[in-house]
């Protein structure tokens, strides 16, 4: 319970004040749009530049960490699929949108938040390092696979790269994250005037998103199939992390700060990030949605739990 009162629940509640503002309409949602603008496309990219142009690669660049994370992705896509095609009977793109929402957890917003809570820099440094292929991959994964059953396995490779390209160069974070990479092996510094105001905005980032995010949850409704909601949030909430924990401390056996560094974003509810591709395809659209809001209610428990077993 400690855990509970100490850690998750700053991380819930502030996301619970941006759902109660836009619920009370205190702020429009209008209001909620601009600030999660700003977070997602103005203060988290600062962060994370930041975050990545100063990691020391060398230490927190762990091969077994981020292979132990994105094994659990990988699992999670290929379970989503599974589950949407045998139990549910859905055609192959619904399908794939349901893998998707199930391996694309929320590593930046929340993810990022509860380490911070709860085991400080040393692990966040060993996140970042984890997260910062995060977009990237999923979207290589989703848009490779739907391209294919869309085109009945002969996917054109143009309209596969065009999309790819158009995806990932269309986000901020991913820019901002291929940005810090460059930087980082630079042999130089940002100067004083340009850094400071950035470190500003990076502050503000995480408190402004969660808030954001709270606001933005009130637009979505539960909705669509029940069944498939429950599968993504399972393997979500339960399936990624447990494959990233098994990996990361029973196979190769890694330090406890590089077992939390890979576990918490895993054990993390649904990201914004499957509403986005369920919507890019016109598939599934309001299943996403709700798996983000009764993945993120659920998660407060969820994560709990983790820190828990992490601790």
């Amino acid at each position: 319970m400690q855990i509970l009162f100490e850690v998750t629940a700053p991380v819930f509640l502030i996301i619970g004040a941006g759902y109660a503002c836009a619920s009370a309409r205190m702020l429009t949602q209008e209001h909620i749009g601009g600030l999660a603008r700003f977070a997602q496309e103005v203060a988290i990219p600062c962060l994370l530049f930041r975050a990545v142009s100063q990691l020391d690669l060398a230490r927190y660049i762990s091969a077994p960490a981020i292979s132990s994370f994105y094994v659990g992705t990988l699992v999670s896509f290929v379970l989503g699929i599974t589950a949407a095609r045998t139990l549910c009977k859905r055609n192959w793109e619904d399908s794939i949108v349901i893998g998707f929402a199930a391996m694309f957890s929320n590593t930046v917003l929340l993810g990022l938040s509860v380490v911070d809570q709860a085991f400080g820099e040393d692990t966040l440094s060993g996140t970042y390092s984890i997260i910062a292929f995060h977009a990237a991959f999923c979207y290589l994964v989703g848009i490779t696979a739907m391209e294919l059953a869309r085109g009945g396995g002969e996917s054109s490779q143009l309209r596969l790269a065009t999309t790819l390209a158009s995806t990932i160069f269309r986000n901020p974070i991913l820019v901002a994250i291929l940005a810090g990479f460059a930087f980082n092996f630079l042999p130089y510094s940002l100067p004083d005037m340009i850094a400071v105001p950035m470190d500003m905005l990076a502050r503000a980032s995480l408190p402004v998103a969660l808030f954001g995010l709270g606001g933005v949850l009130i637009r979505y409704r539960i909705a669509g199939d029940l069944p498939l909601v429950l599968i993504v949030c399972l393997i979500s909430l339960v399936v990624h992390p447990t494959i990233t924990w098994f990996m990361t401390d029973a196979v190769f056996e890694l330090a406890a700060s590089s077992v939390q560094a890979a576990v918490v974003p895993a054990a993390m509810a649904p990201g914004v990030n499957g509403y986005i591709f369920a919507c890019m395809y016109n598939r599934c659209a309001r299943t996403a949605a709700s798996s983000i809001l009764i993945g993120t209610a659920m998660s407060l428990l969820t994560a709990s739990m983790w820190l828990i077993i992490l601790q």
